[in-house]
């Protein structure tokens, strides 16, 4: 289960490990919080609206070409998450852990991502109370019986867009090489010509860094010994 901001998070911080993933023949769910009105690409979009139905369409076929199972886009206002009623959003992700029982669950990092944005950061704060609250019996009981996830892993980088502020990332424990998926991700990313001019200018810097995604591993199951993986399913059944 992998929860974002925004449409276009999906391939770009993660297309790497749905695609991955998919090509296993593991289910994957992607939430999206947002539809990403507040965009600074807007296409040919007339309005907010027009521009969030452009872009829930976009993160569909982008879904469609990284073999995502399910996805659903919520119904937050775009650069608006850091006033989101927090034990509410937190208590839709709690029901959507019990729904669906990941065996891991993947978000972004508490710095919010290579652009230090708010949303992603309050994306990560959500996602890591609902991990552990689906765990916990007195926690939303109305969302369904509780579900313990196996692990839980922040994106994180160890470079940087350039001309933007640096964020303070998290040390990686998670070293995915998908390079075999890459073009995948890639496709994946053309899904969404809202945001064309945004892939243009990242092109050159994503083709030099991008043959693998870092992740940190945040929480688990069960009490592990911190090493470096090359797989987040690593020794899970």
């Amino acid at each position: 289960m992998c929860v974002v901001a925004h449409p276009d998070d999906e391939c770009y911080a993660f297309g790497g490990a749905l695609a991955l993933a998919a090509e296993r023949g593991v289910e994957t769910y992607v939430v999206c919080m947002t539809d990403g009105q507040a965009a600074r690409h807007r296409g040919k979009s007339s309005s907010g609206s027009d521009l969030g139905r452009m872009r829930r369409a976009e993160f569909a076929a982008s879904c469609s070409v990284l073999g995502v199972t399910q996805h659903e886009c919520l119904d937050y206002q775009d650069a608006e998450m850091t006033g989101v009623p927090f034990l509410e959003a937190a208590g839709r992700l709690v029901e959507r852990i019990r729904r669906f029982r990941p065996n891991v669950v993947v978000t972004f990092g508490g710095d919010g991502g290579m652009n230090s944005h708010p949303d992603h950061m309050m994306v990560s704060f959500l996602t890591t109370a609902a991990f552990h609250w689906a765990a916990q019996e007195k926690r939303f009981p109305e969302t369904g019986p509780t579900f313990r996830v196996d692990r839980l892993f922040h994106v994180t980088t160890d470079y940087f867009l350039p001309e933007r502020q640096q964020p303070m990332p998290l040390p990686w424990s998670a070293v995915l090489d998908i390079r075999t998926v890459r073009e995948k991700k890639n496709e994946a990313f053309r899904q969404h010509v809202s945001q064309a001019p945004l892939m243009e200018s990242t092109l050159s810097f994503f083709e030099q860094h991008g043959g693998r995604e870092l992740y940190a591993l945040i929480a688990a199951n069960k009490a592990q010994p911190s090493k470096q993986m090359t797989d987040l399913f690593e020794g899970l059944q």
